[in-house]
């Protein structure tokens, strides 16, 4: 099937469902002796024990690439990947939570595929090929609307999205005026609601995506990570894919960080994937608020101006994002992680703002986040001034 043409005829960013498993190249080339994804580093993010996938998946070309490295593993067909109720409904996982993540996969077959205006970090928000993580992070708004469970949701169907993409891409054009994504190229997030770093262990959705915007010389690929997995430095970008490291005192990544690379080893990262033709940016995300957060914060920007080579410097560019959170998210960490919520949980300097998506979330009060932003951003002035900021929210 020629991939540039399937579904034609939906306008883009209309939901579609495409043929699903029509990729005559679905199978990728064999992961090289020596693969990152298959060493003991590998297994201790991710060791599966068990699968829960939709019939359908499990069919799939790229669901069954996926269980062949998974032999012996328990499966159980579900009807939906959204809805397990041994996992997203069963109040009892909350004290499993790590472990969920650490030993359960879920596939599943996206069937509505939809490309969103963003105009903030990404010009555009992609249907992104996972949903859910394996780290751990205390302050992630994946899991606010899944429950009390939240592993990794791979969709298989990465023809159908991959087509979707290139679609919506060329029906946009040229890029004509620059704005904070890219002055040149229209920016596609792909991993609004995952990690494409850690999606790489288990299967090639992420290198299938870089390699569709390898050719697309109108756009670039954008996600942000925490996991630094050397595999994608042999993915040969060109130029097309931006990676976002994401950043934070080390003190608070101790504390919220779970189960994520180290912030100075995703610091030290930067070099390799720039020169593995990857554009390197930073998220200074999240800034939470709490005795010592100026200091720590200028250390880390100290620290970033001290080991960065200037090529990095040169082309990088950061997001400044403060902490949102959420009641939901709140209650369920208090059952696995109540020393996250001393930080994470300030009602006295909170407000609650109505998200887009309806969720009632909680964020600092507008005074007091416009100040703290004035404040890192002379902070970046002062440490980092190479680094431009491309959005603060």
């Amino acid at each position: 099937m020629d991939q540039s043409s399937a579904g034609a005829g939906s306008a883009a960013g209309e939901p579609e469902q495409q043929a699903l498993f029509g990729w005559a190249d679905t199978a990728p080339a064999p992961a090289p002796h020596g693969a990152f994804r298959d060493s003991p580093q590998a297994r201790r993010m991710l060791d599966v024990r068990e699968v829960y996938a939709e019939p359908a998946a499990l069919d799939s070309p790229r669901g069954q690439q996926i269980m062949a490295r998974l032999p012996g593993v328990r499966v159980t067909e579900v009807g939906s990947h959204w809805r397990i109720p041994s996992l997203h409904g069963n109040d009892g996982n909350a004290e499993r939570w790590v472990r969920i993540k650490t030993e359960t996969l879920v596939l599943g077959v996206k069937h509505q595929l939809v490309t969103r205006p963003n105009g903030r970090s990404a010009d555009w928000i992609a249907r992104g090929p996972s949903n859910g993580c394996a780290m751990a992070c205390a302050y992630c708004y994946v899991p606010r609307r899944k429950g009390y469970a939240n592993p990794i949701t791979l969709f298989t169907n990465i023809e159908a999205i991959v087509a979707h993409v290139r679609r919506h891409v060329r029906a946009q054009g040229p890029k004509t005026e620059p704005n904070q994504c890219d002055p040149h190229a229209w920016v596609y997030d792909i991993g609004e609601n995952g990690d494409c770093s850690v999606d790489a262990l288990v299967c090639d959705n992420t290198a299938d995506l870089i390699a569709a915007f390898r050719a697309l010389p109108t756009a670039k690929a954008s996600f942000a990570t925490k996991f630094v997995n050397p595999d994608l430095l042999a993915l040969d970008p060109q130029g097309r894919t931006r990676v976002r490291f994401s950043v934070m005192p080390a003190d608070d990544a101790r504390l919220l960080d779970i189960r994520t690379s180290p912030v100075a080893e995703r610091i030290a990262a930067a070099a390799d994937f720039l020169d593995a033709g990857y554009e390197v940016h930073f998220n200074l995300s999240p800034v939470v608020l709490r005795p010592g957060w100026q200091q720590d914060w200028a250390d880390l920007l100290t620290h970033l101006d001290d080991v960065l080579p200037a090529r990095v410097k040169e082309q990088a560019a950061a997001e400044v994002i403060m902490l949102t959170h959420n009641q939901a998210l709140h209650e369920v960490n208090l059952r696995w992680h109540p020393r996250a919520e001393e930080a994470l949980w300030q009602p006295d300097i909170q407000e609650t703002k109505r998200s887009q998506n309806g969720a009632l979330n909680v964020r600092y009060a507008l005074d007091i986040k416009q100040e703290s932003l004035m404040q890192l951003r002379r902070l970046l002035a002062e440490r980092a001034p190479w680094l431009r900021v491309r959005y603060a929210f």
